[in-house]
């Protein structure tokens, strides 16, 4: 309660009567009361979770009315995955903010499973992920983007970009950087997509030297030259982004569709109808050039 107070800017005893006064009003208790603290009834959660909607739907009306004041300004939390960010994303952002130097942008990544909790709980307007299908949820609306597949990237100074054919065979003993195969959502794939596509051809997966989640340490072992690893292949389209090449390996197929999910009862913001409007020609045109 007092925590409450502190976050509302008044005292503990008006906490404790607004409460009192609303489950007078609704015949209800809301709250559970001991001496080890407070915690909600089922009546008290379900006033919470209509709750969320109520003030998410009043903190975008705020924002709504102070961006048709000065659309060249406002603030939108979006969700993506790890590649997105980098890609897609990062010339999204770089667009708008060109355009509109004081819009600012909260940016969540992570795999598709938290980020679709934090589009449900409503701590972010859209998600942009990869997904094998998309989602057939009630509660969300999904909107393929493009679809692209993985490549084995190497550092621009490695000897292997100077090759014009490679067998897979020959990058069985070299140095790989992956992200853990347990990793949830799209986060694993490159890892089972390694697997899968050196027992397509009868051999022995490489042993990954450094398994990490961290990208910033495989783009670094990448940067030494000396390790491979596999990558969305739009992440290579980006600006800024000649460091790493492809290399020009024979591969099997293996194609992940990307999406931007909004939730479905939920009125998207006019910067977020910007977002997605300047998303969809940013990634028709890195697809054109892909």
């Amino acid at each position: 309660m007092g925590k409450a107070a502190e976050r509302l800017g008044t005292s503990q005893p008006a906490v404790s009567r607004s409460i009192a006064d609303l489950e007078q009003a609704l015949g209800v208790r809301l709250l559970d009361r001991s001496p080890r603290g407070i915690e909600p009834t089922g009546f008290g959660r379900a006033i919470i979770k209509r709750g969320i909607a109520v003030f998410d739907e009043l903190r975008q009306g705020i924002q709504d009315v102070e961006f048709l004041a000065d659309p060249t300004a406002g603030e939108l939390r979006i969700g993506c995955t790890e590649p997105i960010a980098a890609g897609p994303g990062l010339a999204v952002i770089d667009q708008l903010t060109r355009r509109h130097p004081r819009m600012v942008f909260h940016v969540i990544t992570g795999p598709p499973s938290t980020l679709y909790r934090e589009l449900t709980e409503r701590n972010v307007e859209l998600v942009m992920a990869a997904i094998a299908s998309d989602p057939t949820n009630e509660h969300v609306v999904a909107e393929s983007l493009f679809d692209d597949r993985f490549v084995v990237v190497a550092a621009a100074q490695s000897p292997w970009t100077r090759r014009r054919k490679i067998d897979l065979a020959e990058l069985a003993n070299e140095p790989w950087t992956l992200l853990p195969s347990d990793s949830l959502g799209y986060a694993g794939l490159d890892h089972a997509f390694v697997t899968e596509a050196f027992h397509a051809r009868g051999l022995e997966p490489p042993r990954a030297t450094v398994i990490t989640t961290s990208l910033n340490l495989r783009n670094s072992l990448l940067a030494t030259g000396r390790f491979l690893s596999v990558l969305p292949n739009f992440v290579l389209m980006r600006p800024g982004i000649a460091s790493l090449k492809a290399l020009p390996v024979d591969l099997p197929k293996a194609q992940r569709r990307f999406s931007l999910i909004t939730l479905r009862h939920r009125t998207l913001s006019p910067l977020a109808e910007l977002f997605i409007r300047t998303t969809l020609t940013v990634v028709k045109s890195l697809t054109k050039v892909g």
